[in-house]
């Protein structure tokens, strides 16, 4: 590991203490051998004026929420250290008081809520201290011999202490080790939280910072001598789509929501699953307490072929945990996995978002190398599930649970939308995305990516027509996200107006080809997913016209009615699979590319309308926007239209000829 200071770098961020604190805290971020996420804290002592102009001592410690990687300078809670060293002296306190009194005693009610180890941070007479959960550090320590190993590597350089639980039970642990230890004077670099952590400590930030860089790399080259000539083992993925669809769903359901999963299937990944022995030592715990708020005790494992059964096992054997350890007033949390080891596939990462996914992903890559290299270096043995127990079920994380925000209502859900470039398309890929759902957005526009990554969805140029290239996008959409859910089959085309006698068979072939045979075409390919998915729902764009056409829209009139008879067809074959198949009929949507202010003023000429009259020329007299056949589509993929196929729904203010 190699220090990341740059001189030019830590001047842009102010020589006073609190911006140098800001540097070196992302220099720390910056590494994910060191934190992951959110992990670690970092704190500086400074004296400041407050309001009165009267001098206070102030610990700034990296407030909760932020992440050392992107740290500034609001993102520290400045603290009194006359408080945090009072309460240190205390024989007991909970976290709920020791939190609610660390807010009380900071100088700025608007700073985020100090860390939990905010007193351990004053205790330690140092103006800079630095925390991480370094991989190399939890490798170290995570082992019988763990306190042994420790004074092998480091000898007196660093005091070793149990493992206690983070918070006040922590920063009391300390407090009393300060009392029969000088720092100073022993010349003691830092402090090794036995399965836990590394602090380090200094008047200076850099010497602080880098001084947490050189006993991580003492601890990284042990570890490389201890393990030898081992190498982590490679193998190539061998993953089949529905499988992973199916492995999505089984979880899903042990969650009770839809999950975005994430597929890690790199040849050291897969290396990893196929190690003999990974099903035992893989599943014995995380790297760090921290990481299990995110991903529980332990990941799961797949069994052989048995994906269902694999996940029923992980969640018996979570109920039974929770049974074993729990305490008056818990709550079982969901006993779904949050990353699962799939042999000869790697690892699969499960949230609620695909940030959350993404997250776990990042956590279960750190840990899948660490763990092997622990392993080869003698026997990996992180924290007891008592003591995981104790930190997933803790108060303060039982009271964010309660705190979260509210869920949307595709969150975890993921929707493949056709035709989306702009118009109703757009409006309903934008609808979905606002609503929760993991968007992938089809066209055969070349800008799609660009149109698409302004609502946070992924967009794929496609001709819909095209066999390979609809294949492929099913197939990414799948990889990248676990499964599909929601289908919205909306392109389409509305050629010239041409009588019967004087249409072009061009353009007749052309409108069936796109307007029902491109959606028949994606229905053969995407169904088979589709049947694995959560709240599985497919909704086709039709019109108005299939029940009321006009002369000269022939070839539209007609793949819209053929389109609808389509929609019919598949709600008859996939209710048996709990698939909802359903179909709107928009009319008179003028706010698309499709009408320009001339062409909107011609038409409502030859009604001898205005404009406006030409806009609303339905029985409620209402303007019929593309939003509202978003907002709408978005609700017939909702649990409101949970027992609803088959049905034909209009958006069009009333049309005396279809009524």
């Amino acid at each position: 590991m190699k220090s990341l200071w740059n001189d030019t770098e830590a001047a842009t961020f102010g020589t006073d203490p609190l911006g140098q604190r800001v540097y070196t805290s992302r220099l720390l971020g910056r590494n994910p051998d060191l934190v992951l996420h959110g992990g670690g804290n970092t704190s500086v002592k400074v004296e400041e004026k407050d309001f009165f102009g009267e001098p206070v001592n102030l610990c700034y410690v990296k407030g909760s929420g932020w992440d050392l990687a992107t740290i500034e300078r609001a993102g520290f809670a400045p603290v009194r250290m006359s408080a945090l060293l009072k309460m240190a002296e205390l024989d007991s306190m909970t976290d709920s008081d020791m939190v609610l009194q660390q807010r009380v005693a900071m100088t700025n009610p608007n700073a985020p809520a100090a860390s939990i180890e905010a007193i351990l941070h004053a205790i330690l007479p140092f103006k800079f201290v630095d925390h991480s959960h370094a991989n190399a550090i939890s490798a170290l320590t995570c082992a019988k011999d763990g306190e042994a190993r420790v004074k092998e590597v480091f000898g007196k350089r660093v005091l070793v202490l149990p493992y206690v639980m983070p918070g006040f039970v922590l920063a009391k642990q300390v407090y009393e080790a300060m009392k029969k230890t000088d720092l100073r004077k022993e010349g003691i670099e830092g402090i090794v939280l036995l399965k836990h952590g590394l602090f380090t400590f200094a008047d200076d930030a850099k010497a602080s910072y880098e001084k947490h860089i050189e006993l991580v790399t003492v601890a990284e080259e042990w570890l490389a001598k201890k393990s030898g000539s081992y190498k982590p083992a490679t193998a190539e993925a061998n993953v089949d789509l529905k499988e992973l669809a199916a492995l999505r769903r089984a979880v899903s359901k042990a969650r009770g929501v839809p999950q975005i999963a994430k597929l890690n299937s790199t040849a050291e990944a897969v290396g990893y699953s196929n190690t003999s022995g990974v099903a035992d030592y893989g599943t014995r715990g995380p790297l760090t307490p921290d990481h299990s708020i995110r991903t529980k005790r332990a990941p799961g494992y797949i069994a052989g072929d048995d994906i269902d059964g694999s996940v029923a096992k992980f969640a018996d054997d979570y109920k039974a945990y929770f049974e074993r350890h729990k305490s008056e007033g818990h709550t079982m949390l969901d006993p779904a996995p949050r990353f699962v080891i799939w042999p000869g596939r790697g690892l699969v990462s499960f949230g609620d978002t695909l940030k959350d996914a993404k997250i776990v992903a990042d956590i279960s890559e750190a840990t899948h190398k660490t763990v092997a290299l622990a392993e080869a270096a003698g026997q990996w043995e992180p924290l007891s599930e008592k003591d995981i127990f104790e930190i997933e079920y803790w108060e303060l994380e039982q009271a964010k649970l309660r705190k979260g925000p509210a869920r949307k209502v595709h969150q975890g859900k993921v929707a493949l939308v056709t035709g989306c470039a702009a118009g109703i398309g757009f409006a309903i890929a934008e609808s979905l995305a606002e609503q929760g759902a993991q968007v992938v957005g089809l066209d055969i526009d070349k800008d799609i990516p660009q149109i698409m990554a302004k609502i946070g969805a992924v967009g794929i140029v496609v001709n819909l027509t095209e066999d390979q290239p609809v294949q492929d996008a099913i197939d990414f959409t799948v990889r990248e996200y676990g499964g599909i859910d929601i289908v919205v089959s909306n392109a389409g085309i509305f050629p010239k107006n041409d009588n019967l006698d004087a249409m072009a068979q061009s353009d007749w072939d052309r409108t069936i080809s796109i307007n029902l045979t491109s959606h028949q075409k994606l229905m053969n390919k995407v169904i088979p997913f589709v049947k694995l998915g959560i709240d599985a729902s497919i909704i086709f764009v039709g019109s108005r016209n299939f029940k009321a056409p006009g002369p000269g829209a022939s070839a539209y009139s007609c793949s819209k009615a053929a389109l609808t008879q389509l929609c019919r067809v598949a709600a008859l074959e996939l209710a048996p699979h709990k698939v909802r198949v359903n179909i709107v009929h928009p009319d008179a949507v003028f706010d698309t590319k499709l009408w320009t202010p001339e062409a909107l003023a011609k038409s409502a000429a030859r009604y001898n309308m205005t404009v406006e009259e030409y806009k609303t020329k339905n029985l409620m007299k209402v303007e019929i926007k593309s939003k509202d056949i978003g907002n709408m589509v978005a609700a017939m993929a909702s649990p409101l239209f949970a027992k609803v196929t088959g049905a034909q729904i209009p958006v069009d203010g009333g049309n005396d000829r279809v009524i």
